[in-house]
């Protein structure tokens, strides 16, 4: 790879030449005609031409010929066809979730105006985990008694999950939903999506290694711990269709396989896997325990709300798109795929919490997610399964809403900014 003084080799040449051996003063000439003057001009010019085509001479004259042609075929190629030149432009109503024939590449106009307002708040929002301090965490994490067995088990648990779980969901929309969602404003909010779920890939990893933590164990967790594999098989499952090369939307049967991935993916991974580690985390944070890897939740959190927000538009629209996929026996089975995705998080608590710990336990938690499971089932228009079951976590409820002013730890974000400047009072 060129560097910048060898790009500049000749000319520092010259440079150092001219500073060696100063040029002898100029005879005074007598002035030239103009004519003559123009004359001479055009023949330097003309030199110049020689000298650089003789410099950037072509080595495979066959090579460029080919290339040449290649172009001249180009209006005929299959790839130019998908373009339609000279087609009608893009109209509003051309625009559809999914099966659209409208062009993918039109932007503008948009149709959905919460998808593009969602893409800016997500770009408003960002943020990197090396703006975390995570000193404090390095010297409570390495004393001998700075936290009890079952905290650090939390700990554990929830990195070794969340570490793999964000690799899962950005599998799933860049193999996945990007290719079959044929709404251009709502690919620009998965495409900030998949760069969020990177960043918290990012963040786990960077928990783990500042507090020295076995890499191997917390990242192979997801396939070697029975209530961290048994969720993340449940969501691999979900993304195995719809990842073939060769699967494609335009049945009912196809696209309601589409409809089912995001309900798995939205509803349950990121909006019922992720809740128990969470409130776990955040707790910690608010008794002033491992504040740097809560404050990294905290952000992660408030990303993810925004990505059940989203997801649980894109579903709604969907529905509202194609009615005719929103049949009885695919209700039930929606349901059936959320009470099962509550029924593995509460296991997972369980694991994680074989006693009281943080202010919670097994029991408070599983009557924390029967209520967030009625909150899924309830967004997308089906029947609540748990009903009168309350939040124990009332300071969880700002965050999970993603209001603008939310309390964390006695403090308050006052609007949306990048992390590492948040405004705190």
């Amino acid at each position: 790879m060129l560097n910048w003084d060898e790009f500049h080799e000749d000319e520092t040449a010259v440079t150092e030449q001219s500073k060696a051996a100063p040029a002898p003063a100029a005879k005074p000439q007598p002035a030239a005609a103009p004519r003559e003057e123009a004359v001479r001009e055009e023949a330097v010019r003309a030199e110049t031409v020689r000298e650089g085509a003789a410099r950037y001479a072509v080595v495979d004259q066959d090579r460029l010929t080919r290339a040449r042609k290649s172009l001249e075929e180009l209006d005929v190629a299959a790839g130019l066809e998908e373009l339609e030149m000279g087609a009608a432009r893009i109209e509003v109503d051309d625009k559809q979730m999914i099966n659209a024939r409208a062009d993918l590449n039109q932007l503008v106009p948009f149709k959905y105006e919460w998808a593009w307002q969602k893409y800016l708040d997500g770009s408003a929002n960002h943020w990197m985990p090396q703006e975390v301090n995570m000193n404090a965490d390095i010297a409570l994490w390495k004393s001998q008694d700075g936290l009890t067995a079952d905290e650090r088990r939390i700990v554990e648990r929830s990195l070794g999950y969340f570490s793999t779980a964000d690799s899962l969901v950005a599998n799933n929309l860049v193999l996945a939903l990007y290719r079959l969602i044929t709404n251009p404003e709502c690919r620009q909010y998965l495409l900030r999506q998949a760069f969020e779920e990177a960043i918290h890939t990012h963040a786990y990893q960077y928990c783990v290694e500042s507090l020295g933590m076995d890499e191997g164990a917390v990242f192979n967790m997801y396939r070697e711990v029975p209530s961290v594999a048994a969720k993340s098989a449940w969501s691999l499952k979900h993304t195995q269709s719809l990842a073939r090369p060769d699967f494609n939307t335009g049945t009912p049967e196809t696209d309601q396989e589409l409809l089912r991935n995001l309900i798995a993916f939205y509803c349950v991974t990121e909006g019922i896997f992720f809740y128990c580690g969470f409130s776990q985390i955040l707790s910690m944070g608010r008794r002033n325990k491992m504040t740097g890897v809560a404050e990294q939740f905290q952000y992660i959190l408030r990303d993810e709300s925004m990505h059940l927000n989203f997801g649980v538009d894109m579903i709604n629209q969907i529905k509202i798109e194609n009615p005719h996929l929103w049949t009885p026996a695919f209700q039930d089975e929606v349901t059936q795929m959320i009470l099962e995705g509550t029924e593995l998080e509460i296991a997972y608590a369980r694991d994680t919490m074989p006693r009281g710990v943080l202010g919670m336990n097994a029991a408070i938690m599983e009557e924390y997610l029967h209520f967030i499971c009625n909150r899924r089932l309830a967004q997308i228009g089906l029947k609540e399964q748990f009903p009168g079951a309350q939040n124990p976590f009332p300071w969880m409820s700002e965050i999970i809403d993603l209001r603008k002013e939310k309390n964390f730890f006695e403090t308050r974000v006052t609007e949306y900014q990048v992390g590492g400047a948040l405004s705190w009072d």
